[in-house]
């Protein structure tokens, strides 16, 4: 009895949190895959030092609207910044893989799998998270499908659907944590096109900020700060990123021998 209690408090300890699942999920991990632990760490840096200057900005300056409105925009951001990847991602490798010599062409499509599963990931965590609200709304089944059959029977399907309830709490808690980290994190990697091969992230990253930037200028500011405020930060993040993806380009060739001739086969 004690160890099987001991086994059930493994197992509860051993499901992995969904932070960790959306980095499984979302982070390239080709076995073969060129990382350079340099590179990986300025953009980590970097990462956290746009974090950081988010959070002095926040605290800094008043918010022009609420903070309900603030939340809603930044993931209405996130998921603008999603499609923009998904399009500029999708274009751009479909014209690497037809511009790769053969066969070369056909090994980067093999390689598809990793941004393909990234997606899938997310598009199931969004799922979840729409099926537990659907189920905690009583949309799906609810106390009244089922009728009345007495006391008993009813206090049983009281109880029933408490911990049903229970359960749909902490799944929608759990699938919203991971399609949000999944989404961050896919975002960073350009979901996983480094799978396909190392120079897509360096190359697409950059356009991806700058279209960023562009359809911020038609938003409102964030926060109620004096324009010189408002526009370094908002080209700190595309200038960074351009920066750094030059930097990586230039890394990759000079350390490791990867260039863009040698991934087409040219």
């Amino acid at each position: 009895m004690h160890n099987s209690s001991r086994g059930a408090s493994a197992s509860f300890w051993s499901i992995p949190s969904p932070f960790t699942l959306a980095t499984t999920v979302a982070a390239p991990s080709r076995p073969d895959r060129v990382e350079d632990p340099v590179v990986t760490g300025l953009q980590r840096a970097r990462t956290a030092v746009g974090l950081i200057a988010t959070l002095w900005l926040l605290m800094a300056y008043p918010l022009a609207e609420g903070g309900e409105q603030f939340v809603m925009g930044k993931v209405e951001d996130l998921l603008v910044g999603s499609g923009l990847t998904l399009a500029v991602g999708a274009a751009a490798v479909t014209t690497f893989i037809i511009a790769a010599r053969s066969p070369l062409g056909r090994r980067y499509a093999a390689r598809l799998t990793g941004p393909l599963c990234s997606l899938a990931g997310i598009a199931l965590g969004a799922g979840g998270s729409w099926l537990m609200v659907k189920m905690l709304k009583g949309e799906i089944i609810s106390t009244a499908d089922v009728g009345y059959h007495g006391f008993l029977i009813g206090l049983l399907v009281l109880l029933l659907f408490f911990v049903g309830w229970l359960i749909c709490v902490v799944a929608l808690v759990f699938a919203v944590l991971f399609t949000l980290a999944a989404l961050v994190y896919g975002l960073n990697s350009c979901f996983r096109l480094g799978d396909v091969h190392e120079l897509l992230p360096p190359w697409i990253s950059p356009l991806l900020v700058w279209s960023l930037f562009a359809l911020g200028l038609f938003d409102g500011p964030d926060v109620a700060a004096p324009p010189v405020v408002l526009y370094t930060f908002l080209l700190g993040g595309p200038v960074s990123v351009t920066a750094l993806s030059v930097w990586e380009v230039r890394r990759l060739r000079a350390r490791h021998g990867v260039t863009l001739r040698r991934a087409l086969g040219r």
